[in-house]
């Protein structure tokens, strides 16, 4: 990492994000560098949906070239669940698996348009590669397969469901 231009942060620290949106601002202003490759999802799912996007990537200006990728399970997963495997049994999988086949889709670069926030255009990005992967759209983040659900968030989508029922 000391001979590639990576740009580290704690995403807890408030500090860190704003120094980080300089730094890539920076980054992309410099015609002479590389792209910057993101994930904006902050972790990875069982490959059957997207979830939810950090903006702060989507903040700071510039051509998004998403990309889709999408692993096929059949000869080995590469899904690592956490609650139900350890790190050695999942490695010990990966490494016995008959391979690891991965799909990948570029896609057509993406410009946020003039009255787009944020929030939005990371949606709309979501929503290609997302559509692009056969995946579903998730509105919530991937922090949820690691904690509990919010009371109020089981409330909210118990009510939505009741409005359809």
């Amino acid at each position: 990492m000391q001979t590639t231009q990576h740009v580290l942060f704690e995403r807890s620290e408030m500090k860190d994000r704003h120094l980080v949106r300089k730094k890539i601002r920076e980054h992309i202003a410099d015609k002479a560098k590389l792209p910057l490759l993101i994930f904006p999802e902050g972790t990875c799912i069982n490959n059957t949906s997207v979830m939810m996007f950090k903006k702060g990537s989507f903040e700071v200006g510039g051509t998004i070239h998403p990309v889709a990728i999408k692993y096929d399970p059949r000869f080995g997963d590469a899904f690592w669940n956490s609650t139900k495997h350890s790190m050695m049994t999942y490695v010990f999988n990966v490494m016995t698996s008959w391979a690891i086949v991965c799909n990948v889709w570029y896609l057509p670069p993406m410009v946020k348009e003039e009255e787009e926030d944020a929030v939005h255009f990371a949606n709309r990005v979501k929503a290609v590669i997302a559509a692009r992967g056969g995946m579903s759209v998730l509105p919530w983040d991937g922090g949820l397969k690691r904690k509990m659900v919010k009371e109020s968030f089981k409330e909210e989508q118990q009510k939505k469901y009741c409005q359809i029922v």
